[in-house]
């Protein structure tokens, strides 16, 4: 475990080298997602096996869900970084005439990566892809909860980099500890509450965060929805993980009339893709102790079930399809965070949308649906991270997208391009000459000059607009 003045020197060593400016050449970024990406493809089986270990992914499912996702996130910032990193020149005003205008993209110096346990390698490496793209140094701290994944983790970055410039904390490292320090930016993936003690402690010396959460997303099914399609991707979303993803469908909104039609074909997919779930080698399994009873005590609360048997020891959970939930019952309560799905049936899509509005911004929402009207007036009508109309979950799978939430959901978005900007400070610059000089911007003023002056700027103002 790591002692308090051996994170705070680590810390002080990075904001010197920082300062030193090696982390922003363009070079030395290249170099080192170079570096980042050798150590991972010289790493894969390790990471592949320390994901089966902690969560009985399977080596598809964990290189799709995964692996994959940090390859190309390494793969576009090398292709792009030279690029997004260059002054970008803007129009100017009668201000700034006739000066050039250039925003710039600055690190932001030491950040503070927080990961999260359900998709342990994507979601610590993908922002630190990010922050060393836009010229950061970074502190990483991964979860104790998936123990096998994090220690390759810290294995990984602290052989492939020195202290001073990536480090990687003890996982069980006190989150006092390592709060109460002073970084530059923080980057924060993990629950509502916990997300609140982060921004908390940020807010003491003003640090800016980004903060990416969860909540309850929805999936919106009318009775236009090829419901034979919809079945097979929202239960494929549902259950990749074994439901622990923080875009994972947490509830269906399905139209009375296709109701039953939609649970015949989830059955179907059920038996089809997963006929003995409990004893599948390529059904991940949940996390903890803590969160297998959470889901099981979740279940016992409900009366029409299929499913929701439960392995104790290995901790697997079947899916489990909850066919008669409305909104006020107690699964309802909270992000799922599992293989359960709970199904409400609706009549009216204005009061179901109406509902959904009322409650807290999810990360995702989801839409099946062939009226193209209806889906376009839930785009624009219910706020949302972001999501898909006639599937789910791959939205974030594309990296020229931002991805985060909003409201409760999160702060702040990462991704390609987004990423760098998430972890760099936009300074504007105006690069004025000294041939030309306007005397009537100084005083004295008088009021031949507030005519011109009025004159001049109501001109310019009306050739804008």
């Amino acid at each position: 475990m790591e002692k308090k003045v051996e994170l705070k020197e680590i810390i002080n060593s990075q904001r010197e080298f920082f300062k030193t400016n090696a982390t922003k050449s363009v070079k030395h970024r290249i170099r080192m997602l170079q570096r980042l990406k050798e150590a991972i493809k010289s790493n894969e089986a390790a990471i592949l096996s320390a994901l089966y270990k902690d969560l009985l992914k399977s080596k598809a499912e964990a290189y799709m869900s995964e692996l994959a996702i940090v390859y190309a996130e390494i793969n576009e910032a090398l292709k792009n970084v030279k690029k997004w990193s260059r002054p970008k020149r803007v129009k100017g005003t009668i201000a700034t005439f006739p000066a050039k205008n250039y925003v710039y993209s600055e690190p932001y110096g030491v950040v503070l990566i927080m990961a999260p346990w359900n998709y342990p390698f994507n979601l610590a490496i993908s922002p630190l892809i990010a922050a060393i793209a836009a010229g950061n140094t970074a502190i990483i701290k991964c979860s104790k909860e998936s123990i096998y994944t994090s220690k390759v983790i810290k294995n990984i970055i602290n052989k492939a980099f020195d202290s001073n410039y990536i480090f990687c904390v003890d996982e069980y490292i006190d989150y006092d500890e390592l709060l109460n320090q002073r970084y530059d930016y923080i980057f924060f993936t993990g629950s509502q509450r916990v997300g609140k003690i982060v921004m908390n402690a940020a807010s003491k010396n003003l640090i800016p965060v980004s903060l990416e959460l969860g909540g309850k997303s929805p999936c919106i099914i009318d009775e236009t929805a090829n419901i034979k399609l919809a079945a097979k991707r929202v239960l494929w979303g549902k259950l990749l993980n074994a439901g622990q993803t923080c875009v994972a469908v947490d509830y269906v909104l399905i139209h009375s009339s296709v109701k039953d039609k939609f649970i015949k074909y989830l059955k179907k997919e059920i038996k089809k893709r997963y006929p003995n779930a409990l004893n599948n080698d390529t059904y991940p399994r949940i996390i903890n102790e803590h969160h297998y009873n959470r889901l099981i005590n979740l279940i016992k609360t409900e009366e029409n079930i299929i499913g929701g048997r439960g392995d104790d020891i290995v901790r697997r959970l079947e899916p489990t399809i909850l066919s008669n939930v409305d909104f006020d019952h107690e699964i309802m309560k909270e992000e799922i965070f599992g293989p359960l799905l709970p199904i409400i049936e609706y009549d009216d899509i204005k009061k179901a949308i109406r509902t959904i509005k009322e409650r807290e911004k999810p990360l995702a929402c989801y839409v099946f649906t062939e009226n193209e009207a209806r889906a376009k007036h839930i785009i624009k009508g219910v706020s949302y991270g972001g999501g898909c109309i006639n599937d789910v979950i791959i939205q974030v799978s594309n990296h020229y997208m931002p991805f985060g939430g909003v409201g409760s959901s999160g702060m702040g978005s990462y991704h390609g391009k987004f990423g760098l900007d998430t972890f760099s400070h936009k300074k504007s610059i105006v690069w004025s000459n000294t041939i030309f000089d306007l005397p009537l911007r100084y005083a004295p003023f008088n009021p031949l000059k507030f005519r011109m002056l009025k004159k001049i700027l109501e001109s310019f103002n009306s050739k804008i607009n």
